[in-house]
């Protein structure tokens, strides 16, 4: 089979196309043919370093496709099942076929196409936990919510509001900000060109929001913190722009005893049972038609390295997809 590989850490140009033998599934393991395959940042960060990986390795947890064959005490799925990963702890998921554990994999139901699984397990099932878990928002509540034109951003977006939550979204550009808009955000901030604190202040009437999710790091820190509400919640839980600055304990006293928290999706999803809901809450979503899905780019499997050139550049909007 295809797969992409990568013997050193740095930028996109380190990933190759390589020809390798098919893996075979273990004992708890499903072989799953892709048929799409989700692109996420953290694979941005592994392939840098910034998420130290064992190397030589592969790339990629998501993928959607058919069950190929099962290994030894998988009873949870057979040959055949349409079924979706994201988050197996086995990276591989940038080839033909790859190995997932069946306890982390979940299935996939025929209303719901394999693009668009590829495209919304992980970051779906992420503002699952983000906004009904992590903290769960309330009908009238405001929020902001970074990055909205992006991947996770899109489906918060709408998920908030479909839940009745006001929604604040920053975004890059004038072209993302139509699309924020289009997904229901209620007031957009251009955060390279405005001061985002000061736009959240104006819009909540000086209050500041209970909580933010904010997935781009390093460039937007210091507006979100400052756009907090007494005793807020920031949410960070990702580093687009590069890594935040170390919290200092005394930030959070002084800007009105906030909390912060840097959440993984694994720890939010320590069992089948909870992956299973989670993932049964975003089909639900999609399927009710509140969270629509927008696949923003496809590439070639074998264009992996100009996936990931687009990625970083924070050019896309929506989800990206590799195509066996």
């Amino acid at each position: 089979m295809r797969a992409i590989r990568f013997e050193q850490t740095g930028g996109p140009e380190v990933l190759r196309l390589v020809e390798i033998e098919a893996p075979t599934p273990g004992p708890r393991q499903v072989l799953i043919r892709h048929e799409a395959i989700g692109i996420n940042f953290i694979e941005t960060y592994q392939r840098s370093g910034l998420y130290p990986m064992k190397l030589p390795s592969g790339l990629g947890s998501e993928a959607a496709g058919v069950v190929e064959a099962v290994g030894a005490e998988v009873t949870r799925f057979k040959v055949g099942d349409r079924v979706a990963t994201a988050g197996s702890g086995l990276p591989g998921a940038y080839a033909d076929y790859s190995v997932a554990l069946a306890e982390r994999t979940v299935a996939l139901p025929d209303s719901v196409d394999f693009r668009t699984a590829a495209a919304a397990l992980l970051k779906g099932m992420t503002t699952e936990f983000l906004l009904r878990r992590l903290h769960r928002v309330e009908a009238g509540e405001t929020i902001l919510v970074h990055a909205a034109a992006g991947g996770v951003g899109q489906i918060m977006t709408q998920w908030a509001k479909a839940l009745g939550a006001v929604v604040i979204a920053t975004v890059g550009s004038q072209e993302k900000a139509a699309r924020a808009r289009e997904l229901g955000a209620d007031h957009v901030i251009l955060y390279r060109e405005q001061d985002v604190a000061a736009e959240v202040r104006r819009i909540t009437d000086g209050r500041g929001v209970p909580v933010a999710y904010d997935a781009v790091g390093k460039d937007t820190f210091e507006g979100t913190l400052k756009s907090l509400a007494r005793r807020g919640l920031f949410v960070s839980f990702g580093n687009a722009s590069g890594p935040p600055p170390p919290v200092e304990a005394r930030l959070l006293m002084v800007n009105g005893s906030l909390f912060f928290t840097r959440p993984t999706m694994g720890d939010y999803q320590a069992t089948t049972e909870e992956l299973d809901a989670s993932a049964a809450a975003l089909w639900e979503m999609i399927g009710s038609g509140k969270v629509k899905i927008e696949i923003g780019q496809t590439f070639p499997l074998a264009e992996a390295r100009k996936a990931h050139e687009a990625l970083e550049s924070r050019a896309t909007i929506g989800a990206s997809l590799l195509i066996p």
